[in-house]
């Protein structure tokens, strides 16, 4: 059985991408779920696959469902178009479409194909993750959920307005000019 790596870029910046590792048996429905799941965004949208050449120019349409826009040719379904009866050279390139308000463009290229299936590995898999990959909804800070632990455990909402209360136990009291031996500011030679 034959292995697929595919590697999906992010449109706008090559350097963030995920490969996924494939059955070629395997259909673009799971293809799609698996890009959705390594770039954390969720399957409530819109989404479609292109047939392409070496120059990302899309070619027929293999779509989630039918959707009501209007289609040169009828596109064929994800969930009955295996990879493999997909694939017509070694370097096959697809663009995937997500949320067509958002217009989430990846670039879906074939770098490998193996004979050697890993007994350890469910299939589809991502085997290598490559760069921060963009926030579906907004922006989100590099720490995520992670904030509101590291927030809650220095209480950063007590010092909102960057006032704390340091020094109002009573270490204020010294005259400024008086300085004690420890803190002589005088260099000994």
């Amino acid at each position: 059985m034959a292995i697929l790596k595919f590697r999906i870029y992010l449109e706008e910046d090559d350097a963030v991408y995920r490969d996924i590792v494939i059955r070629h048996t395997q259909n673009f429905q799971e293809l799609h779920f698996a890009i959705l799941k390594s770039y954390e965004f969720d399957s409530k949208h819109k989404a479609t696959f292109f047939r392409s050449n070496d120059h990302w120019q899309r070619g027929r349409e293999i779509s989630f469902e039918r959707y009501d826009k209007p289609y040169v040719v009828e596109p064929l379904l994800m969930q009955d178009v295996t990879l493999g009866s997909e694939i017509r050279d070694t370097n096959q390139k697809f663009v995937y479409e997500y949320d067509f308000e958002k217009h989430w463009l990846f670039l879906v290229e074939l770098i490998n194909v193996s004979k050697e299936e890993s007994s350890k590995t469910i299939y589809p898999s991502v085997s290598r993750t490559e760069g921060i990959g963009p926030q579906q909804y907004g922006t989100k800070s590099l720490l995520g959920d992670k904030f509101a632990d590291i927030e809650e455990k220095y209480d950063l909402a007590e010092a909102a307005e960057g006032f704390g209360t340091e020094g109002e136990d009573g270490d204020g009291d010294k005259d400024p000019d008086e300085v004690g031996p420890e803190e002589s500011q005088e260099e000994e030679f």
